[in-house]
């Protein structure tokens, strides 16, 4: 009888941390897809901010301002994702 208590016990202790198991590994998911947007958004900003300086549009000042922008919406993408 304790043997068999013992067993049910385990098992729905069992169950019971595969809803976590399930919900980390969604919480995973959703950090690396919010990590890979926010590596994407400063890889674009990089090659925009270059593409602005030797084009010569704008001013340094303009082209960084506009790169802080391309990686502020990056993590706010990012933050969109995770929350």
């Amino acid at each position: 009888m304790k043997s068999l208590l013992a067993v049910a016990t385990g098992l729905m202790l069992l169950a019971g941390s595969g809803i976590n198991v399930a919900q980390a590994t969604e919480q995973a998911h959703q950090r690396r897809e919010a990590r890979d947007t926010r590596q994407d958004a400063r890889r674009d900003a990089r090659q925009e901010k270059r593409r602005c300086v030797v084009n010569d549009n704008k001013s340094n000042h303009e082209c960084r301002q506009d790169k802080r922008q391309a990686k502020q919406d990056g993590r706010q993408e990012a933050r969109d994702i995770k929350y």
